[in-house]
């Protein structure tokens, strides 16, 4: 795999551990977070679910970040979690965080979307009850297919926004000063919000960095970047370190 040279634009803390895996690796990485995180205040609805939590027959978390700030509200109010509850996650990564914390956590294997999860038997056994009631741990904002799709069956569904995601603020050449000065050969976003974050940043630069090598979580965000023009797009089918590499293994990578 030696030979790329990317550009990680996850938030802060999860590019740094990507890069120290991606080095160990013999891969060069640049680490440029387009989108930041920001946990949101606690609204009084919002406590008022999570004290109900053991209402839910299943408990969804979308991402790292609301694994992370919804276990802390976990430990606030339920020492002991609800017996029986099914938890389920989008990812591998995620899922791990909450399994760790003792929690019976599923999630899809072989990609990171709300499709996958959607298709799991194990959900649809979580589900099977007279009135299935549903809560999701999620980023405020950005997409309501999962939920949508629920509410379409019949299931009760409710959500906590626990965190809010932004663009740093970057100087305008930030980006393509940073992957001319490295000799980037390939950019790596982890959503949707990512990818419309790295195409503003762009800006009228965009003509030449989409012929870059992208590398995308889902077939939904690789539809979204070939609907934006670029011209290299990698399905990593998952948004995790071990999709990436395999992506990376399974990728020629491009001549300097």
């Amino acid at each position: 795999m030696s030979g790329w040279r990317l550009l990680i634009t996850r938030p802060e803390a999860d590019g740094a551990l990507l890069g120290e895996v991606l080095n160990a690796q013999g891969i060069h990485s640049s680490s440029l977070p387009l989108l930041a995180i920001e946990a949101l205040p606690e609204t009084p609805e919002q406590r008022a679910l999570l004290l109900d939590l053991d209402r839910y027959c299943a408990v969804v978390v979308v991402s790292k970040p609301a694994a992370r700030l919804g276990l802390e509200r976990l430990d606030r109010y339920w020492p002991q979690p609800p017996h029986g509850q099914r938890w389920f996650s989008v990812g591998a990564a995620t899922g791990e965080i909450l399994r760790e914390y003792g929690l019976d956590t599923c999630w899809p294997v072989g990609a990171d979307d709300s499709e996958a999860l959607l298709a799991l038997p194990e959900l649809d056994e979580a589900l099977a009850q007279p009135t299935p009631k549903v809560l999701i741990l999620r980023g405020e904002g950005g997409r309501t297919f999962f939920a949508d799709t629920l509410r379409a069956r019949g299931v009760e569904v409710d959500s906590v926004a626990l965190y809010r995601r932004f663009v740093p603020d970057y100087h305008p050449t930030a980006l393509v000063e940073r992957v001319r000065s490295e000799r980037l050969n390939a950019l790596v976003v982890s959503s949707g919000e990512g990818l419309h974050a790295l195409r503003v940043l762009a800006g009228d630069d965009w003509h030449w960095l989409r012929e870059l090598v992208l590398f995308v979580p889902s077939p939904r965000v690789a539809e979204l970047a070939r609907q934006m023009e670029a011209l290299n797009v990698v399905d990593c089918r998952g948004a995790g370190t071990t999709a990436l590499l395999a992506a990376l293994r399974d990728t020629p990578v491009p001549a300097s």
